[in-house]
């Protein structure tokens, strides 16, 4: 008997580009308080969101040393139970940046699930940026971590494509308030709101390129804060909105509240869940053959379809128990 055949290995070509499988939220918390109740709250929820650790924003001026070590105190403690902490770095071209990675890596580089580059002025810096983290990896005997980056600047969202291309990088996100206040007052307050945000064309525009970027080069496009934490409905649908119209498959929360509504908004609907599973349980079965399905004919180019439903099933914690034995079996040892 032919054995069945995973779906990465019978709908991608050897060398696709397909994006890591990571959680749908990046929960950003910079003040201790808050950072040790985010690990507290993964703890409880389980690895369906990620926790970065803020040295940029979260450090007080003067006492960035004192903060990294913070944060790699923090991610080499009991409470980074899942191995799904990361943090956030100064920029590449902030003083502080060389003394950021020496402390993380030194002390937590075997702990920490990757490390985010903020405010790059373009490829270039993204390029020095990645090339002194890999450093300090070797220096350190510290495998290399994945990388992460911010687009927030308009050198950056000119070379997003560069960016994205770049073999050390999973995730671009969008850093929506930066972007905003680098117009110089040109794009309201607004649109650092609901609904405003996904209106005023300039903004439209950087969502759609990081998006597109991301997505040609199998990346992670993660969707930037919406302010409006205590609205769970707004922030629902903005989600919603995130996901379905702009391709985004990630969001960052920064708030505790934000983390289960971003969650459930980006869980596909249990019956689509249900019809991909069946589907891609007949598809292996006739061994990823052209298959009749509710009275349509489905080959591998809806099998990579619904495969992504599945995906975001496993990701958001709503996969069928007949799914996750055949496709996402739990590791042995």
């Amino acid at each position: 008997m032919t054995p069945n055949v995973h779906p990465r290995d019978a709908l991608f070509e050897p060398g696709a580009a397909t994006p890591p499988r990571l959680p749908v939220v990046d929960h950003y918390c910079g003040v201790e308080a808050r950072m040790r109740k985010s690990l507290a709250l993964q703890a409880e929820l389980g690895p369906v969101f990620d926790v970065t650790l803020d040295a940029e924003d979260g450090a007080p001026v003067g006492g960035e040393a004192e903060h990294a070590l913070l944060i790699a105190e923090l991610a080499t403690s009991a409470a980074n139970r899942f191995g799904r902490v990361g943090a956030r770095v100064h920029p590449w071209r902030h003083a502080a940046f060389e003394a950021d990675v020496d402390t993380l890596v030194a002390r937590a580089g075997r702990r920490l699930a990757y490390l985010m580059i903020p405010k790059p002025e373009g490829a270039d810096d993204v390029d020095r940026a990645a090339a002194a983290i890999d450093a300090a990896c070797h220096r350190h005997g510290v495998p290399r971590l994945p990388l992460q980056v911010l687009i927030e600047t308009h050198g950056a969202l000119r070379e997003v494509f560069r960016i994205a291309a770049h073999p050390r990088i999973e995730s671009l996100s969008f850093g929506l308030m930066d972007f905003v206040s680098a117009h110089g007052g040109a794009i309201p307050k607004a649109a650092m709101a609901l609904p405003g945000q996904f209106e005023h064309p300039l903004v439209v525009r950087a969502k759609l390129e990081i998006a597109a970027a991301a997505h040609a080069f199998g990346k992670v496009p993660s969707h930037g804060v919406v302010t409006e934490f205590r609205d769970t409905a707004r922030l629902a649908d903005a989600t919603r909105r995130a996901a379905r119209e702009f391709g985004y498959t990630r969001m960052w929360s920064i708030h505790p509240d934000q983390i289960r509504p971003i969650i459930n908004a980006f869980a596909p609907a249990a019956d689509e869940v249900a019809e991909a599973a069946e589907l891609l349980l007949a598809a292996q079965a006739a061994q990823w053959a052209p298959t009749a399905f509710r009275d349509r004919l489905h080959d591998r180019a809806s099998y990579r379809y619904f495969w992504a439903v599945l995906e975001r099933a496993e990701r958001t914690g709503r996969l069928p128990a007949d799914a996750r034995s055949a496709f996402f079996p739990a590791p042995v040892g």
